[in-house]
């Protein structure tokens, strides 16, 4: 079963995304804070990460080069609502809130 982890503070957020991948029969863990966030990362290791930026503990995005270089195989996923930076790096994606579940499905069609 392929795991998610979300890190995001808006408890609707979480509960959507829950929802959703508990759909497609994904494992979903979330979290509220940075540092939650990766006690979780370290004990599940998820195939997916929904990472925002503005956390109540931080900046959530600081995180990037850590996740990556120690987890090279997880899909990370950078989302917020605010100064979202455009890129073509391929090693993860930004995604502006609000999420739209339509480009989701594009993003985890199976």
């Amino acid at each position: 079963m392929k795991k998610v982890l979300i890190i995001d503070d808006e408890e609707d957020l979480g509960l959507i995304l829950t929802k959703y991948f508990t759909k497609k029969k994904y494992q979903v863990y979330v979290s509220y804070t940075i540092e939650e966030g990766m006690k979780i990362l370290e004990k599940e290791q998820p195939d997916f990460i929904f990472l925002d930026n503005n956390l109540p503990d931080g900046s959530g995005w600081v995180k990037t080069n850590y996740i990556l270089s120690k987890y090279p195989n997880i899909q990370l996923h950078l989302i917020s609502a605010y100064n979202v930076p455009k890129t073509s790096a391929t090693s993860f994606r930004i995604l502006e809130k609000p999420l739209n579940l339509v480009e989701l499905d594009k993003l985890f069609e199976e």
